[in-house]
């Protein structure tokens, strides 16, 4: 088998045999087919779709790549929650602790920043000494001793999926529903978990922008799990706007602690809870999800969240004290206002571009190898339907070099929209929920 032939086959609509995809799936972990192949796969893909049998050799093939974890001996259900990624992204950091204070197991395997969207294990490395690179044994440990694990990809966990995520974060195909799928799945279900919530993103800042092609996603994902045995629902969300009031990775970890403290964001603080609930829920920790919701509401309220996440962070050789003193988180150095031309109402966001604003001052990658600036990001001040005055400030933004600050503050402005009167239609937070009648 020719890899070029395979290309070519997909690139003309064919459906690829399994054994055609399990020979370049394997091949590549290998490091016997170059990236430059890969890529060109991977496009055309993205432009001629799968099939639900190439969709399903294809996950179970990433799946396989590596070692699937077993944590049968471990009492009691294994829940885990995945985002398809927006701006200001950060619910992981927030609801894994909450979950586990409720003594739910919680092995929850990362990724880095993909695109404009930030990453959980970037945001986890912004506090000093975390460590997300534990061996296995050390991530078993990490759940018996705190019932949570928050680590990146081992080279034992799905090292197919490692590989293409990078792969596909440099090459225009990160949007595949069907890579997308496949990532996901291949990693979460190498956890050894029981029930999977998932957060399917739609809007600007997402990379499903339509609400039909983020059900598309979902339903895709919900199937998948199925077909593995696993109890899978998805909630399809807002991200119009970023989440919250903050996007950077430093940023993001205090802003998760304040809503752990029970302050910070209502929106961003309502959809961890109700992420929350339904993980409480599929790992029978309570009997419906408004249990699961004041459950989840009651750690928040008795402490029990924030003492949670100083116990993980302290026992992954994280510094605990950041969670009272954020200045032990990395700062930047330099701030300046992005504010409102004119008066009126924000109308709307392209929040995407917000993203790769932040991205472009060193908050993410805009190639595999590039390193990230923990500290930059920006703070925001306004949500759409707020009234706004011209002058005053719409994010603040943290920088540490103003090489490309000037194109970060003009993809600002190209992103905001000020006019005359507010939205008529009011912000959904969670659109629907997939996959929740079978419970």
């Amino acid at each position: 088998m020719r890899v070029v032939d395979v290309i070519r086959r997909k690139r003309e609509g064919h459906e690829l045999s399994a054994d055609e995809i399990r020979a370049v799936v394997n091949g590549y972990t290998k490091g016997e087919i170059p990236d430059y192949q890969i890529a060109a796969l991977l496009m055309a893909i993205l432009w001629r779709k799968l099939s639900r049998a190439e969709l399903a050799t294809l996950t179970e093939t990433m799946l396989h790549s590596g070692q699937v974890l077993d944590f049968s001996d471990l009492p009691g259900k294994k829940v885990d929650k995945h985002s398809t990624g927006g701006v200001g992204d950060k619910p992981s950091l927030i609801l894994a602790p909450i979950v586990a204070a409720c003594d739910v197991y919680v092995p929850m395997i990362s990724g880095r920043g993909l695109g404009h969207s930030g990453g959980t294990l970037d945001k986890l490395e912004s506090i000093p000494g975390f460590n997300v690179n534990l061996s296995l044994q050390d991530f078993r440990r990490a759940l018996e001793k705190t019932h949570c694990g928050l680590i990146g990809q081992t080279a034992e966990i799905a090292p197919a999926d490692k590989k293409l995520y990078a792969l596909r974060d440099v090459t225009g195909t990160v949007e595949s529903p069907f890579l997308i799928c496949a990532s996901i799945m291949s990693k979460k279900l190498a956890e050894g978990i029981d029930a999977l919530v998932l957060d399917v993103k739609t809007g600007s800042g997402a990379f499903m922008k339509k609400k039909e092609d983020a059900i598309f996603l979902a339903e895709l994902m919900v199937e998948t799990g199925e077909r593995m045995g696993k109890k899978v629902v998805a909630l399809i969300t807002d991200m119009d706007q970023p989440l919250g009031r903050m996007a950077g990775n430093s940023l993001e970890v205090e802003e998760s602690i304040e809503v752990l403290k029970g302050r910070g964001d209502a929106d961003l603080r309502e959809l961890c809870l109700q992420l929350s609930a339904w993980m409480l829920y599929l790992a029978e920790r309570t009997k419906s999800v408004a249990e699961g919701y004041a459950l989840a509401a009651e750690q928040i309220t008795n402490g029990k969240a924030i003492e949670k996440f100083r116990e993980i962070i302290a026992f992954q050789n994280g510094d605990p004290e950041v969670i009272d003193d954020y200045s032990r988180l990395p700062q930047a150095k330099h701030k300046i206002d992005f504010t409102a031309a004119q008066s009126g109402f924000l109308h709307s966001v392209d929040c995407e571009r917000v993203g790769t604003a932040c991205v472009v001052i060193g908050g993410g990658r805009e190639k595999k190898e590039d390193a990230v600036d923990p500290a930059v990001g920006m703070v925001f001040h306004k949500k759409i339907g707020d009234e706004v005055s011209a002058g005053e400030p719409i994010c603040t933004v943290h920088y540490n070099a103003d090489a490309r600050l000037e194109e970060a503050v003009n993809m600002l402005r190209a992103a905001y929209h000020v006019a005359p009167a507010a939205p008529e239609v009011p912000r959904t937070l969670i659109h629907q929920v997939i996959g929740q009648r079978k419970f």
